[in-house]
């Protein structure tokens, strides 16, 4: 009978074996997976779907800004939208008396703008009172990306308008 005990064992043994080299195994793989450099990975994709921005009217007597971002993994996000801008009243005088100039810009002119620095802005429309706006922005990578749009009150102009707006970005 002492013979037929290591047999008996046996099955059980080899069994606890196939068991913890297949957990051995599970855990390498999700070690693997926990190591993977984030420009390895997939995230869902923007692509197809259009996000609303700025959708609002507003008093400006000096200046107002709207921050917007861009997700990771936008290929091609396109703006677009228009502006009008009114003396004193929404549907007022909407001629050269309610100009304003208007600036898209990254975190970086931005910075520069806020600061008193000189800078290059992404799009810029001096003096005007109704504006089409299109424009591509870059591709946002693996990172979220801001952007600002900057309304500002002509110096000497008429100090209370009304602007009224409209924009969206494609991804």
């Amino acid at each position: 009978m002492n013979r037929q005990t290591p047999i008996r064992l046996l099955p059980p043994l080899l069994i606890a074996a196939l068991v913890f080299t297949a957990n051995a195994c599970e855990k390498q793989k999700v070690k693997q997976v926990e190591e993977a450099p984030a420009s390895d990975r997939v995230n869902p994709s923007p692509v197809g779907t259009t996000q609303t921005v700025l959708q609002k009217t507003f008093a400006l007597k000096n200046s107002a800004t709207f921050a917007f971002e861009i997700p990771p993994h936008a290929v091609r996000p396109h703006l677009h939208g228009i502006f009008e801008s009114y003396v004193r009243e929404l549907h007022g005088a909407s001629d050269d008396m309610a100009n304003v100039n208007f600036l898209i810009l990254n975190t970086d002119q931005y910075s520069d703008l806020v600061g008193n620095r000189p800078s290059e802005a992404l799009f810029s429309v001096d003096a005007s009172h109704n504006q089409s706006v299109n424009l591509d922005l870059p591709a946002s990578m693996d990172q979220p990306v801001k952007y600002y749009l900057v309304f500002r009150n002509i110096a000497g102009s008429s100090p209370s308008k009304v602007v009224q707006t409209d924009f969206q970005v494609d991804f």
